[in-house]
């Protein structure tokens, strides 16, 4: 069974996305403040496709953060299904196809909206 890992996220300092093995199933990321304002850490779990059961919440700081998505995990994985893994999977490899094409300045082949929208 794979472990949960955290990369860093190339888009945004102070901001971690949290991995099942090859899957995107949550965030840690400093919560954006007033001026001032004790540092706060935001943490979502659940990933696409969303059933509704996504889970999140505010943390004072990363380990609380990091403790309150494991304990979030412990509790949405068991609903988590192989094929909703490899809906995620599939998703993404259409959208990088997607782009692909896009940057190319292709259109996109026909039927290309029913399979994924």
């Amino acid at each position: 069974m794979p472990e949960l890992t955290r990369r860093p996220d190339p888009n945004r300092r102070d901001s971690w996305l949290i991995y099942y093995g090859d899957v995107h199933v949550g965030t840690i990321a400093r919560a954006v403040s007033t001026p001032n304002a004790m540092p706060r850490w935001k943490w979502l779990c659940g990933f696409y496709p969303d059933r509704g059961d996504q889970r999140g919440g505010i943390a004072d700081t990363f380990a609380e953060a990091r403790a309150a998505f494991k304990a979030a995990w412990q509790g949405y994985l068991p609903h988590c299904t192989k094929v909703d893994f490899q809906t995620w999977r599939d998703q993404q490899a259409w959208a990088v196809q997607k782009y692909l094409h896009m940057d190319r300045g292709e259109r996109m082949p026909p039927g290309w909206r029913g399979q994924h929208d």
